[in-house]
């Protein structure tokens, strides 16, 4: 139960730390949040694209359906607006899924294709574990980039969700 219980923590942590890390992007110059890099995917902007179609990735996997893409990245980038919307619908959807997880579902193996061809197999908890982790590693570019242009990124660490959030809801 213990790793039922992390993983549904983990969800709801990542909704508030890209919620938290999303509020602050607005707050950016347009052309902080576009702006080619050298690192990660681009730009700001790139590289919440790429977390999203990660996102969607692997929730093809855990329900056995086509992802569709073909590529880690989205092909055409919206507004953050617009991206901010589509993740906060995915953020929502692995809390969802996460939350009707019984104990036989959580470790259970899927067997799955990653998008260069190669074939997977892991379990469903541990699926979701690296979807979160996935996160987390790249909120960190993003944090980065916020520092080279200048601008602090939020505290979004896992002490201060279970401080400020998490004790509070449960």
């Amino acid at each position: 139960m213990r790793g039922i219980r992390n993983t549904q923590m983990l969800t709801q942590y990542t909704k508030w730390a890209n919620q938290t890390l999303f509020d602050a992007l607005k707050l950016l110059p347009r052309e902080i949040v576009i702006e080619e890099r050298k690192t990660g995917a681009g730009s700001l902007l790139k590289t919440l694209g790429h977390i999203y179609v990660i996102d969607q990735i692997w929730k093809g996997h855990l329900l056995g359906q086509s992802h569709g893409y073909q590529t880690r990245n989205l092909l055409e980038i919206p507004s953050l607006d617009k991206l901010i919307s589509m993740q906060v619908a995915s953020d929502n959807w692995y809390i969802d899924y996460a939350n009707t997880l019984t104990p036989q579902m959580h470790d259970e193996s899927l067997v799955f294709t990653f998008v260069d061809g190669g074939k997977g197999e892991m379990t469903r908890g541990d699926m979701l574990l690296h979807v979160m982790n996935h996160k987390t590693y790249h909120r960190g570019y993003v944090a980065q980039m916020m520092y080279e242009s200048s601008y602090r990124p939020p505290a979004i660490d896992l002490p201060v969700f279970l401080r400020d959030a998490f004790i509070k809801s449960n």
